[in-house]
C-alpha cells in the first residue's frame, strides 16, 4: 500500500511531504490496520476550515485496487481529530 502525505502552511509557510510503502516498513501492518479502523476509503470529509494561518494536509492512499485522497485542516476540529493520529504515525514512519 502506498501512502503519500503533503501539507503544511500556516504562518511559517512550511511544506512537508512523506511517501511510504507499507510493505517496506516494520510498522506497515499497523498503518494498514489504522487505515482500516479509520475506514479511510469510505469516510466522509468535512469542509475545510478557513484561515491563512491553518496548516492544510492531503493524505493519499493507493492499495492497488483503489486510490483516495482526503484533505483536512490542522485546526483541532473533528476532521483534524480523525486524521491526526494517521498523520502523526506517517511523520514518524518516513
Amino acid at each position: 500500500m502506498k501512502i503519500s502525505v503533503t501539507g503544511g502552511g500556516g504562518f511559517a509557510g512550511t511544506l512537508e511531504h512523506y511517501e511510504v510503502e507499507t510493505k517496506h516498513l516494520p510498522q506497515g501492518d499497523a498503518l494498514e490496520a489504522l487505515l482500516q479502523n479509520l475506514d479511510f476509503f469510505h469516510a466522509h470529509e468535512a469542509p475545510p476550515a478557513v484561515g491563512a494561518d491553518i496548516a492544510r494536509w492531503e493524505i493519499t492512499v493507493d492499495d492497488g485496487q483503489q486510490c483516495r485522497t482526503v484533505a483536512f485542516a490542522e485546526d483541532g476540529g473533528p476532521a483534524c481529530a480523525r486524521w491526526k493520529p494517521l498523520l502523526d504515525r506517517l511523520r514518524g514512519a518516513g
